[in-house]
């Protein structure tokens, strides 16, 4: 048996020196951690069935083991001492000058430590319990860095409230009615920098109307190809029978025709034929984008022409197919065709954001908000209005056909917002307002 003592810094150059000097049949006798680094002692042809008989026996070591493991290892130490000093002084005497060292190629990487099965397993519950104790720390700073932000939007909304009680009150009526944030701080900027009690009341109401977009386009009027897009349930059926009601009053029922492009919902077609016989107008199937090009080229001479579309969701992979289709309807035989979205005022504001934002590449010119009686606050409805200026056309508020509709007017909308306002209760508590307003009041 070969023992030998070997130096190294860390525990992986003492690997790689004990594989290189004698090979991956090496037994490590012991490990120890000096002032210097590691220290190892590893053994070449060690049988371990020979050491414990003559440990038990309590015998010396036979030929095969002997001198003693200790003795052999200071003998080890000594001669690896003494061969290396010689080996230095050697290396001394022919090392070449700098220059040539310089530009002689470096030695090739040692190959990679293989650390032994029993090390690694060793090792895994230290691992584990790192692993569980970062996650634990990480989960403190993050509820210590949000307990943080709350205690300085807090302390930051208390100081606007001392400073300018007037905006503070602005931000809690808007919060109140429903604004976002995002839009309400907007409003507060253009409001002037010293306000009374009645400039709070009712300023922000006026610059809530004109922040407003409204088309101007008066029902009576509503001229060439418009198509209804939105998603599912929003009312646009019923909406397109108000406004075909309303054409046929001002222009006949032989200048007006619905087109139906809803083959994905049951009875949806049948719906829209159902309102056509009531009022006296021809219905239309059109199935893709060529059977909707041929269709609105055989009604130009119409005065109104509505399409009926599918209600897709924003993340339907059918939306991108069918506004495919209404875009190329649109340029196919010069048809001008007008997309007009749809919103459902009673929906959550994050669901109306969505629609919108899912909707933008087909550019409605306009939207048509609906279901005002069933909405218990307007404030997500005018936030997306305001926040991606989008322009109204008109507003319904009912299922009776043609009645529940009408053109979209500002300031009777936020006048509207203002009364359901009245009927919301209590005004909002100051953790909700420091949690809205707070880190924007204190510029972060």
């Amino acid at each position: 048996m070969k023992i030998k003592r070997f130096l190294a810094p860390d525990m992986r150059q003492a690997m790689r020196d004990v594989r290189a000097e004698q090979g991956a049949d090496a037994v490590i006798l012991s490990t120890r951690r000096l002032e210097d680094g590691i220290e190892i002692i590893a053994a070449v042809d060690y049988d371990e069935t020979l050491m414990r008989e003559a440990v038990r026996q309590n015998a010396p070591a036979p030929e095969a083991v002997k001198p003693p493991v200790k003795e052999a290892a200071k003998e080890a130490v000594k001669e690896t001492a003494k061969e290396r000093a010689k080996e230095t002084v050697k290396q001394a005497a022919k090392e070449p000058a700098k220059e040539v060292r310089a530009a002689t190629p470096p030695p090739p990487p040692p190959p990679p430590m293989q650390v032994p099965p029993s090390e690694v397993a060793a090792l895994q519950p230290i691992v584990e319990q790192s692993v569980l104790e970062t996650a634990r720390m990480r989960t403190e700073l993050g509820g210590l860095r949000q307990l943080l932000e709350q205690q300085l939007s807090s302390l930051a909304w208390n100081d606007m409230e001392r400073r300018s009680p007037m905006r503070a009150r602005v931000l809690r009526d808007m919060s109140r009615l429903g604004i976002d944030t995002d839009v309400a701080r907007q409003l507060i900027d253009g409001l002037p920098e010293e306000l009374n009690a009645d400039q709070a009341r009712y300023l922000p109401l006026g610059l809530l109307s004109r922040s407003l977009k409204v088309s101007g386009r008066r029902l009576a009027d509503s001229s060439g190809v418009t198509a209804l897009v939105g998603p599912t349930g929003v009312g646009k059926t019923t909406t397109i029978a108000k406004l075909a009601a309303c054409a046929v009053m001002n222009h006949g029922p032989a200048k007006v025709a619905l087109v139906s492009t809803d083959h994905y919902r049951i009875g949806a077609a049948a719906q829209l034929e159902h309102y056509g016989r009531l009022l006296g107008v021809r219905v239309y199937p059109a199935y893709d984008a060529a059977g909707l090009a041929q269709t609105l080229n055989l009604l130009r001479e119409h005065h109104t022409v509505l399409v009926d579309t599918a209600g897709v969701s924003g993340t339907d992979p059918r939306l991108q197919q069918q506004m495919e289709v209404l875009r190329d309807a649109g340029m196919q035989g010069g048809n001008k065709l007008r997309a007009c979205l749809v919103l459902a005022a009673n929906a959550q504001a994050s669901a109306l954001d969505e629609s919108v934002r899912a909707y933008l590449p087909l550019q409605p010119s306009a939207c048509i908000a609906t279901k005002l009686d069933e909405a218990p606050s307007l404030g997500g409805l005018l936030s997306v209005l305001i926040r991606h200026r989008l322009a109204l056309d008109c507003t319904t508020d009912g299922q009776r056909v043609p009645e529940d509709i009408s053109a979209a007017d500002a300031r009777t909308l936020v006048c509207r917002a203002a009364q359901s306002q009245k009927r919301l209760g209590p005004g909002v508590e100051d953790m909700d307002m420091a949690d809205r307003f707070g880190m924007a009041v204190a510029g972060l």
